[in-house]
C-alpha cells in the first residue's frame, strides 16, 4: 500500500489522485488517506475514485467504497451515485446497479433524478435485458419522472435492438410532436439498427429524413451507411454515400471513414482506389492507424501486389507507429502466399525478436513453409510453439496435417493426427486431409478406419470427406461402392455438392454408364444444383472418349441452349472428339467459330487440329494451322513439334521433318524421347545415310 508521509487535506489528496495515472497506486493512496485520523473523504474524491474503478479489473472495489460513503454518512450529489451505476452498467452487473439505484437516498443522501433513471435504463440495455428496460421505463413514467432527450434515445435503441423499427420511428415522430427536437444520436441509433439488419434503404430514408428536418448528420452516420452498403455488397451505393460525404461542407471524413473505405475497397478487389485514399490521407496529414495499414497490406497481398504491400509496411516505421501482430501477420501471409520465403523468414525473425507472434503467426509461417516443400523447417517451427508460450490449436493441426499430406509425408501426418486426437485438437478438416490422401493412394481400408475415429470423436461427415471416398472408389473402378456412399450422404445429414456430382459423372463415364450420368445431371437440376461448365465438360469428355460423338454433340447443343458460354477446355474436348472420330472438317469449323464466342484458341486447340489433319495426310492444311498459331502469338512446345514431325514423316516428308527439328532447336525447345522415336522409326526404312544424319544430329 502506498503510504502518505504526512497528514494531508482532501484538496491535496485530490491533486495527487489526478496526477497519478496508475489506478492501483491511486486506490492505494485513497486507502492510506482513509486510515489517517481526523481525515474524511469529500464527495469530490469519492466521485474521482469511483470513476476510475469502472474497469473490470477494479470494479470489485466499488462495494467497499460505497460502504465507506454510507458509514461516514457523506452526503453526495447524484453524480457520485451515477458513477457507481455506470461502472456496474459497463460490466453488465445489473443487480448491483439496481441495488445502488434503489438505495441512493440511504447511501448517498440524494434522490435519483432523470439522469439516474436513464443510467439504470441503459444498464438494462447494455446487459441485453430489453423487456426489463421497457418495464423500467413504464415505471418511471408512472411515478412522474419526465423523460428527456437521452431517455428517448435509449428507447429508440431498445426498439432497434428488438427490431421494432416502426416503434423506433414512432418515438422519433412523437418527440417532434412534443416539441422535443431529436438529435443526431436519435437518428444515429435508428440508422445503426437498420444497417445491422441489412435494411439499407430504410437506413438511407432515415438519413435523408434527418437532413430534411434540419438535423445535421455527423461523420458516424455516414460511416454506418458506407460500411452497411459494403457489407451487403452494394459497392456502388457505398461510393455514392462517400461522394455525399465529400460534398458535405459541414462534415469531414475521419480515420474511421478512411479505414472503412480502404478496407472494403481492398476486399472487393479495388486496391488501386484503396491506395488513392491512403495517399490522400498522407497528403492531408491524416493520422493513419494500424487498422489502415493492415487493411491496405492485406488488400494488396490478396491482389498479388506483394512488393507494394512491402513498401506500405516499410512506411509504418517512418510514420512513428509501431506495427502490431495483426499488421505483421498480414505482411507475413502476403510473403508466404507469394512464395517469397526469404522475405518471410526475415520478417518472422523480427516478429520473434519483438515478441509479435501469436498462434495465427505460427499458422501462417508453417503453411508458407509447407507451400514451398520445406517440410523439416515447418516441423521445426511447429516444435518451437511451446517454447514461445504458444499452443497449437485445431487450425494449426489442420495446417500441419494438410501440409504433410500434400508433401507426401502421409505416415507422419497419421502420427500427428493421433497426437492431435489425444489433445482433443483434431478438427474435421484434419481428418479430411488424411482421408483424402489415403483414398488418393488407394489405401481405402485405412481411410475407413480413420473415418470411424473421426465419427467416434464427435465430428459430423462433411462433403469433402465423402467426395474423397467416392473419388477413391472410382479410381479403382469400384463404382457401386462410390454410389453407395453417395446415396448414404443425405442420411448422414451431409448433402452432395456440385463437386460430388462432378466426381460421379467422371466415374460413370469411365465405366461407360452414360445413361446413369445423364440421370445424375437431371437429379442435380431437380435439387437446384446447376451443372457448371466443369460438369458438362466432364460428361462431354467421357462421351468423346467412348466414341459417343453424336451424344456429345447433342450435349453441346444443350449447353448452348441453356445460355452457357463454352470455355476453351470444352471446345478442345469436342474438337479432339471430332478429330478422333475422323470428322476433322467439323472440328475445323468449330475451331473457326471459337473467336465468335469470345473464346480464344490455345496451344491445345492448334495441336489437336494439326494432329487431326496430319492423320488425314492433309499436310497442307496442317501447315496452315501451324502458321496461324504463330501469327496469333501461340508459342509451340515439344508436343507441337512432335505432332508436326509425326505428320510429316507419315507423309514421307522426312527432310522437312528435319528442318522442323532444326527450328525447334533454334527456339530452344529440346527434343524428348518421343521425338527421337518418331524420327528413328521414319528413317529405318529409308537407308543408312538418313539414319546416320539423325545420329549426327543427336
Amino acid at each position: 500500500m502506498a503510504e502518505l508521509l504526512e497528514p494531508l487535506s482532501a484538496n491535496r489528496l485530490f491533486k495527487l489522485l489526478k496526477t497519478q495515472k496508475n489506478t492501483t497506486i491511486a486506490l492505494s493512496l485513497f486507502d492510506s488517506a482513509t486510515q489517517q485520523p481526523n481525515y474524511t473523504h469529500t464527495p469530490q474524491i469519492y466521485l474521482h475514485i469511483l470513476r476510475r474503478l469502472s474497469d473490470s479489473k477494479f470494479v470489485k472495489h466499488i462495494p467497499r467504497i460505497i460502504n465507506l460513503i454510507q458509514t461516514h454518512n457523506c452526503k453526495c450529489p447524484e453524480d457520485v451515485a451515477l458513477s457507481a451505476i455506470k461502472a456496474y452498467s459497463k460490466n453488465s452487473m445489473v443487480d448491483h446497479a439496481l441495488d445502488v439505484f434503489q438505495r441512493m437516498r440511504d447511501i448517498f443522501g440524494c434522490e435519483p433524478g432523470v439522469r439516474s433513471y436513464n443510467s439504470m435504463l441503459n444498464c438494462f440495455v447494455v446487459s441485453n435485458q430489453l423487456d426489463k428496460a421497457v418495464a423500467f421505463f413504464k415505471y418511471f413514467e408512472m411515478i412522474g419522472v419526465p423523460p428527456n432527450l437521452e431517455t428517448y434515445n435509449i428507447m429508440i435503441k431498445i426498439a432497434c435492438r428488438k427490431r421494432q423499427f416502426d416503434k423506433a420511428r414512432e418515438v422519433i415522430h412523437g418527440m417532434w410532436n412534443q416539441g422535443l427536437r431529436p438529435d443526431v444520436y436519435s437518428y444515429g441509433a435508428l440508422i445503426n439498427g437498420y444497417v445491422k439488419c441489412g435494411q439499407l434503404l430504410d437506413a438511407l430514408d432515415a438519413f435523408d429524413e434527418m437532413s430534411e428536418r434540419g438535423v445535421s448528420p455527423d461523420v458516424t452516420c455516414y460511416n454506418m451507411l458506407i460500411d452497411g452498403y459494403f457489407r451487403i455488397g452494394s459497392v456502388k451505393d457505398a461510393k455514392e454515400v462517400w461522394g455525399r460525404l465529400e460534398r458535405d461542407s459541414a462534415v469531414y471524413p475521419n480515420v474511421v471513414t478512411y479505414n472503412i473505405m480502404i478496407n472494403r475497397l481492398c476486399k472487393c478487389g479495388e486496391v488501386d482506389k484503396g491506395m488513392e485514399l491512403w495517399h490522400r490521407m498522407e497528403n492531408n496529414d491524416r493520422k493513419l492507424d494500424l487498422f489502415t495499414y493492415s487493411s491496405l497490406i492485406h488488400g494488396l497481398c490478396e491482389a498479388g501486389e506483394v512488393d507494394e504491400a512491402s513498401r506500405v509496411y516499410a512506411s509504418i516505421g517512418e510514420s512513428g507507429v509501431s506495427p502490431d501482430v495483426v499488421t505483421c501477420n498480414a505482411m507475413l501471409n502476403g510473403y508466404c502466399r507469394a512464395r517469397k520465403i526469404s522475405e518471410a523468414n526475415e520478417l518472422w525473425q523480427l516478429m520473434r525478436r519483438e515478441n509479435l507472434c501469436n498462434v495465427v503467426s505460427f499458422n501462417i509461417f508453417i503453411k508458407g513453409l509447407f507451400l514451398i516443400g520445406k517440410v523439416d523447417e515447418a516441423l521445426s517451427v511447429w516444435e518451437l510453439m511451446p517454447v514461445r508460450d504458444q499452443y497449437a490449436d485445431s487450425r494449426t493441426c489442420g495446417i500441419l496435417i494438410h501440409g504433410l499430406c500434400k508433401n507426401a509425408y502421409l505416415n507422419k501426418a497419421l502420427l500427428v493426427l493421433k497426437e492431435a486426437e489425444n489433445r482433443a485438437s483434431a478438427d474435421v478438416y484434419s481428418y479430411s486431409s488424411v482421408i483424402n490422401c489415403l483414398c488418393a493412394e488407394g489405401r481405402l481400408e485405412e481411410a475407413v478406419s480413420v473415418l470411424e475415429r473421426m465419427v467416434n470423436h464427435g465430428h459430423q461427415m462433411i462433403p469433402h470427406v465423402c467426395n474423397a471416398f467416392i473419388n477413391g472408389y472410382i479410381k479403382v473402378l469400384r463404382i457401386e461402392n462410390a454410389l453407395q456412399i453417395f446415396k448414404g450422404m443425405v442420411t448422414e445429414g451431409c448433402y452432395p455438392t456440385l463437386v460430388t456430382y462432378n466426381i460421379l459423372v467422371v466415374g460413370l463415364c469411365k465405366v461407360q454408364r452414360f445413361a446413369d450420368a445423364y440421370v445424375l445431371v437431371k437429379e442435380m437440376l431437380e435439387k437446384g444444383l446447376k451443372p457448371d461448365m466443369i460438369t458438362y465438360s466432364l460428361l462431354m469428355d467421357g462421351l468423346c472418349q467412348s466414341k459417343k460423338i453424336d451424344m456429345a454433340l447433342n450435349l453441346w447443343k444443350q449447353v448452348l441452349e441453356k445460355g452457357f458460354k463454352p470455355d476453351v477446355t470444352m471446345h478442345n474436348i469436342l474438337i479432339h472428339g471430332l478429330c478422333s472420330a475422323g470428322k476433322v472438317e467439323d472440328a475445323f469449323q468449330m475451331f473457326l467459330t471459337m473467336r465468335h464466342r469470345d473464346c480464344v484458341p490455345n496451344l491445345v486447340s492448334y495441336n489437336t487440329l494439326m494432329e487431326g489433319f496430319y492423320k488425314l495426310r492433309d499436310s497442307e492444311k496442317a501447315a496452315e494451322i501451324w502458321e496461324s498459331s504463330l501469327a496469333n502469338g501461340i508459342q509451340p512446345d515439344i508436343i507441337s513439334y512432335n505432332i508436326v514431325l509425326q505428320g510429316l514423316c507419315s507423309c514421307n516428308r522426312e527432310l522437312d521433318a528435319f528442318r522442323f527439328l532444326d527450328d525447334a532447336l533454334l527456339r530452344g525447345i529440346l527434343p524428348n524421347i518421343v521425338t527421337w522415336n518418331i524420327l528413328l522409326r521414319a528413317v529405318v526404312g529409308d537407308g543408312v545415310p538418313l539414319a546416320t544424319q539423325l545420329l549426327c544430329c543427336s
